[in-house]
């Protein structure tokens, strides 16, 4: 499989270097795309000392936006599958191999890499992250262990068909709930629940936009998936 890593990120200059160094020697032959979403503070540079490509937007345009272009820029260099992961270093790349086995293996389109709910994961994110699952799981009538998750792994062709909504966090959920929606097969494989000192999630705005993803699916969420 020809692979390509989508990292998008945004004032990630302390980690960013680690995190394409690390995704480098986990997968040599695989091209590792940095999407430096407006950042001041020399993100971009760092990601091209150690060898990625780097797509760079002038100002800071929301996640949603930087994953959506290092999508595109890896379905355009020929990726037939996509990996997506943080740049603050809480996914760690070293499980990469393990999302694409089953890709190779041809029983899934979309890997989750799934977060356990224990008390390495902050309380206040316990709860949403178990109903965000739950939800996932009836729209799209299989089980989905971690809705939130962003390290994702998924074939080109989920790449090209699913097209969501929205320019920040909530484009991660959309592209889950749209690829449920479409009948893609989705399965989750366990990694490591790591949190940085620091996120750019806004509590509220942000978990005000993923509701409103979860919405556009109430049909499935009151009759479950036909």
């Amino acid at each position: 499989m020809r692979v390509a890593v989508v990292i998008p990120a945004f004032q990630a200059a302390a980690t960013i270097g680690d995190v394409v160094a690390r995704t480098r020697a986990a997968l040599p032959e695989a091209q590792v795309i940095v999407v430096d979403d407006g950042s001041s503070d020399g993100t971009g540079d760092e990601g091209r000392e150690r060898g990625a490509t780097v797509v760079t937007h002038p100002r800071n345009r929301g996640k949603g936006v930087a994953l959506r272009a290092g999508v595109a820029r890896a379905c355009a260099n020929g990726a037939g599958v996509i990996v997506t992961l943080d740049a603050d270093g809480q996914h760690p790349p070293e499980e990469i191999p393990r999302l694409l086995v089953p890709l190779a293996e041809g029983s899934a389109d979309l890997v989750l890499g799934a977060r356990k709910r224990d008390g390495l994961m902050p309380f206040s994110r316990r709860f949403t992250n178990w109903l965000s699952a739950a939800l996932a799981s009836r729209i799209g009538g299989q089980p989905v262990n971690d809705a939130q998750t962003g390290f994702r792994a998924f074939t080109r062709e989920v790449a090209e068909r699913v097209k969501p909504v929205g320019d920040r966090y909530e484009y991660e959920a959309n592209f889950l709930l749209d690829a449920l929606r479409d009948r893609y097969r989705v399965a989750s494989v366990a990694v490591p629940t790591l949190y940085g000192p620091r996120s750019h999630f806004r509590s509220l705005a942000d978990t005000w936009r993923m509701a409103g993803a979860f919405a556009r699916h109430a049909g499935r969420i009151v009759r479950g998936a036909m």
